[in-house]
């Protein structure tokens, strides 16, 4: 069984807290055998909302080298991005990709609501009533259409995601199940274009699309499938990758996917 971790946060992202070296060692201990460093590459500031069209390299590229340096023997490190908030301004995601180094793999992610709910982070979401969910539920849904059709990534992350902050701040489990026609849409614009879907482990929670998302994802042609945990800390380094495997099987899908410079390579389940 090959094991790795495709959805890494280091303290290139701002709630990142740890190192690419020190999250690489906490990798080896685990038993991977590779891991991708996605850290947060969006177009507003976390937190301020302000324009963003620009990433420190540098600083991400110098941890990666003494990663490699003290790992590489044991551990395949790769560089990828999360590119959040695109539908937020097209243009400065473009420059924030034409910027950026030789990247292995990028996920295309939506973290916020739309003009709508006043461009919401999804992490602040409030106690409100289920009316108001499902509402950010289909707004959800809109802007991963728009991402899509723009398309400039390899993967589709965390799809479903309002559903961790719903349960997170609301107490709340809700489900997309019952919108299979807006998931289907999406799919039917992501499997032509070769843009995969991310099995996100959601650090350990209910698993990132549900087994039946999954399962129609497959049945329509889908077969790009990518699997990360999101840690943003040591706790969920490469947790249940293993059982993200077999939900893959169980789901009809024979293979899953890394990256190397933005074409996927494929590992059997």
């Amino acid at each position: 069984m090959y094991l790795c971790d495709y959805h890494l946060h280091s303290t290139g992202s701002p709630d990142g807290t740890m190192t690419i070296p020190e999250i690489a060692a906490v990798a080896v201990e685990r038993g991977l055998q590779e891991i991708c460093i996605t850290d947060h590459l969006d177009t507003i500031y976390w937190q301020t909302y302000a324009p963003r069209d620009s990433f420190d390299w540098a600083a991400s590229l110098k941890q990666l080298s003494q990663a490699r340096e003290q790992y590489g023997s044991q551990l395949e490190i790769r560089l990828g991005a999360e590119l959040g908030e695109a539908t937020i301004a097209f243009d400065r995601a473009e420059k924030l990709l034409s910027d950026a180094p030789d990247l292995d793999f990028v996920i295309g992610s939506v973290h916020t609501a739309s003009e709508k709910f006043h461009f919401m982070d999804y992490y602040y979401l409030e106690k409100r009533d289920e009316a108001y969910y499902q509402a950010v539920m289909d707004d959800y849904l809109d802007e991963t259409v728009k991402l899509v059709r723009w398309g400039k990534f390899q993967v589709l992350g965390h799809p479903t995601l309002p559903l961790r902050y719903i349960k997170n701040n609301a107490g709340l489990t809700l489900s997309f199940d019952d919108r299979m026609d807006r998931l289907e849409e999406i799919f039917s614009l992501i499997i032509p274009k070769g843009i995969g879907l991310e099995l996100n482990i959601n650090r350990g929670d209910f698993p990132l699309p549900s087994p039946a998302i999954l399962r129609r994802y497959r049945e329509m042609g889908g077969e790009i499938v990518t699997i990360g945990s999101d840690a943003h800390d040591a706790r969920y380094i490469g947790v249940q990758v293993r059982e993200c495997q077999e939900l893959l099987r169980q789901c009809g899908f024979t293979h899953f996917a890394a990256y190397r410079r933005g074409n996927p390579v494929f590992h059997p389940l």
